[in-house]
């Protein structure tokens, strides 16, 4: 089942909320006033099932403009919106300013809904399809299928749910799930027996139950302790979906609109932003240096003053790059599309992107600055690198690979990825013959399916150490080579992923189980080794009433890697502390006799033959003794 996020973009009363109750039979207006007032005041979210089993989480943002903020944080991870326009009224302010916002954040898969079409005739219907044709051409619009229908009668939804699907099927491309999720916020409020719960839609990667993310820009570790898409508890979620997640460590009162749950010190604050700016064809407004704005992107809403890097000013129509100097700190990535709207009257005058999310203060019209965000915008040879280095997360990639790629030299590969390894985007791994390169999405990824992975086998084996490494590699990692695989670990043990004991992995906070059924087992194996002495019992024709023998050889295991016990040979056991008698005696007999015999051992701990030969063969194995040629006959090694 994919999930697919839904908008409702329009103007105020063109009947967004009716449509979406039509569509899902509930209210998306939650609070009091709205429903008072008619209109949508803060974000509204539902969802229904489409009929290829998809779900579709659908949100309903505020048309009216005073509102627009809110609108933009609905826009977060939209798949799909739905333009609906009155049937009665047409194309109206807040509609072309909703649509200059959807264009400028990314937003290109759009289906037009002519609403209301019960109130009209046949013949205004034509006039008014036809004006939206004609203020759409031009626009990323211009081709968006139209529904004509009505959210009061029901007219024309069957073929609307049909056209969402048909749409989403086809055309929605699946979000990364395997890279390092990231959670806008949009609302926080507390439970009561819960404590802080926040929601939003998750952009990026996958967040599990029991996870500590951070949340940006407070600078707060929390921990995930539940969570809910669509009202469903659920142990994960991935990115496109809507979810709730109950957090603890952080208060309600410290979380706003606009902060960003994601994997710690993953993300930095910044008061500065390096951007490409365009100005809406549209926009009444040239923007000048120093103009302040409000900007938006993700969640965020926040001051800020532009400083024009490249130009004196920015007309309708024209784009530079530009220095957002916020009056808040934000946590935002590469890439982030954004808004801005004019200080006051507040109108959308234009967005863009981001090219450097943490830039010192920059001066302008230097040459040197504006040529770094002209490579910044097309991608830098360390940015194709980093798209290589990600490419191979399940086998790393060296130096030498990667200049073959890139047909760029060594020195220029090695100085790339030294800037990439200092921004934290990857780590190195130096071997005898050539470096490997890691991102440290896959390296979060890794550690995340590691600990996952181990948490299970933990639950599945409460008396094992862990997991043996070499089955990890043949699960997990079987296309990594095994130093690079040891290297990996390593790392993974150092930053606090892992822990390792001799072969064994386990996680952090993992401690064997011993309780009464280890109390039972281990009591039963010690009084029968130390009752049988010499005369050595065979471990399978022991009886642990009760007991399954996988549990029985898991704490024989422990007594064996706690040296309480020795393996003798095959089927039989003892205590430790026996074979080290036995050791002492028989490198005193060898003192006196240069030649011990099974008869001789067999006498000295008055066992039987049975029992004599495996004492030697032990020393054999330790290496006290050793044979002279006769299979009886052993000196010293």
């Amino acid at each position: 089942m994919k999930n697919i996020i839904i908008g409702t973009a329009g103007h105020i009363d063109h009947g967004k909320t009716t449509l979406i109750k039509a569509l899902t039979g509930r209210n998306t207006d939650r609070w009091e006033e709205e429903q008072r007032r008619g209109i949508t005041i803060d974000l509204g979210f539902t969802y229904f099932d489409l009929p290829n089993g998809d779900r579709a989480g659908i949100i309903d943002v505020p048309g009216h403009e005073k509102f627009i903020n809110n609108m933009v944080a609905g826009v977060v991870g939209m798949d799909l919106v739905l333009l609906v326009i009155a049937a009665d009224e047409g194309i109206m302010p807040q509609t072309r300013e909703h649509m200059d916002i959807l264009h400028l954040l990314g937003i290109e898969k759009s289906i037009i809904v002519l609403n209301k079409c019960d109130i009209v005739d046949e013949e205004w219907l034509e006039l008014v399809e036809e004006e939206v044709r004609d203020e759409l051409e031009g626009t990323f619009l211009e081709k968006a299928p139209i529904a004509k229908v009505s959210a009061a009668t029901g007219q024309g939804l069957y073929d609307l749910v049909n056209l969402i699907s048909y749409m989403t099927s086809d055309e929605v491309i699946s979000k990364d799930t395997q890279t390092v999720p990231r959670l806008p916020i949009d609302r926080a409020f507390t439970l009561s027996g819960f404590g802080t719960v926040i929601t939003g839609t998750l952009v990026s990667g996958t967040i599990s139950k029991e996870d500590v993310l951070e949340m940006y820009p407070i600078g707060k570790e929390c921990k995930i302790r539940s969570i809910q898409v669509h009202g469903e508890d659920k142990k994960e979620c991935y990115a496109g979906q809507r979810v709730a997640i109950n957090l603890s460590n952080v208060k309600k009162k410290e979380i706003h609109r606009g902060c960003v749950l994601a994997p710690p010190g993953n993300m930095k604050n910044t008061d500065l932003l390096d951007v490409k700016l365009n100005v809406l064809e549209s926009s009444m407004r040239v923007l000048t240096n120093h103009t302040r704005l409000h900007f938006f992107t993700g969640t965020s809403e926040v001051l800020c003053r532009a400083v024009l890097l490249d130009k004196e000013e920015i007309g309708p129509g024209e784009s530079g790059y530009v220095q957002l100097r916020l009056e808040e700190e934000v946590a935002v990535k590469r890439g982030d599309k954004f808004v801005v709207r004019f200080y006051s009257p507040m109108e959308t005058i234009g967005g863009g992107v981001v090219l450097e999310p943490n830039p010192g203060v920059k001066k302008r019209f230097r040459e040197n600055v504006i040529e770094e965000l002209r490579q910044k915008e097309s991608g830098s040879s360390a940015d194709i690198i980093e798209l290589h280095v990600k490419e191979h997360a399940d086998t790393m990639i060296t130096l030498s690979e990667l200049a073959k790629i890139t047909v760029l030299s060594p020195e220029e590969v090695a100085e790339d990825v030294r800037q990439l390894e200092e921004e934290g985007r990857v780590c190195t791994f130096a071997m005898r013959k050539d470096t490997y390169v890691w991102h440290s999405d896959s390296e979060h990824m890794a550690a995340q399916m590691l600990a996952k992975a181990l948490k299970e086998y933990e639950e599945a084996h409460p008396y094992r150490y862990g997991m043996k490494k070499a089955e990890v590699q043949m699960t997990y990692f079987k296309k990594m080579k095994p130093n690079v695989f040891d290297r990996m670990i390593e790392r993974l043990e150092e930053t606090g992923h892992i822990c390792r004991a001799d072969e064994f992995l386990c996680t952090p906070d993992y401690e064997v189980r011993k309780d009464a059924v280890y109390d039972k087992v281990s009591g039963k194996l010690l009084k029968t080794f130390e009752k049988a002495r010499f005369d050595f019992v065979r471990y399978t024709e022991i009886d642990f009433t009760g007991i399954s023998g996988d549990v029985t050889d898991d704490i024989l295991n422990i007594l064996l890697e706690e040296k309480q016990i020795v393996k003798v040979t095959d089927d039989m056991y003892t205590l430790a502390s026996y074979m080290e008698e036995a050791k002492e005696k028989i490198q005193a007999k060898l003192k006196e006799d240069p030649i011990i015999t099974i008869a001789q051992v067999r006498d000295i701990f008055e066992t039987s033959r049975k029992s004599a030969k495996p004492i030697l063969e032990y020393m054999d194995s330790i290496k006290v003794t050793k044979k002279t040629g006769a299979e009886s006959e052993r000196i010293a090694y």
